[in-house]
This record gives structure tokens, C-alpha cells and sequence, in this order.
């Protein structure tokens, strides 16, 4: 069995995992860390995911600039 959802980085998966209880907080997905992900919708988990993606995004342009 192989996972799709590979850390690249082993050293950033602490860091990757605040990003998303926090960016899940922010979008009302309260305790997102202790909930069973297959008990959200499939548009809830992606919204968590596609805000994690943009927040990247603007820390890496901020950067760049």
C-alpha cells in the first residue's frame, strides 16, 4: 500500500499539520486535529486544503518580492 500524501520534508510535517488545524480553525472547522476527517464533507476537507495552498502561496511571493 503507498500513500500519495508523502511529506517531501520529514522536518516541516509539525509545521504543515499547525497550518492546517489552523487554517481549519479560521474557516469554522473547530478541533479539526482530533476529528475524523471522513466524517467531513469532501468540499470541507478541500477547503481546508486549497486555503493551506494559497496561504503557502502568499508566504512564498512575500518572500520573493
Amino acid at each position: 500500500m503507498s500513500s500519495y500524501n508523502k511529506t517531501l520534508i520529514p522536518e516541516a510535517k509539525q509545521g504543515l499539520n499547525q497550518l492546517k488545524v489552523e487554517t481549519a480553525r479560521e474557516v469554522g472547522i473547530g478541533d479539526y486535529d482530533s476529528q475524523d476527517k471522513g466524517n467531513l464533507s469532501s468540499r470541507q476537507n478541500g477547503t481546508v486544503g486549497g486555503n493551506m495552498v494559497k496561504k503557502m502561496i502568499a508566504d512564498y511571493e512575500s518572500k520573493i518580492k
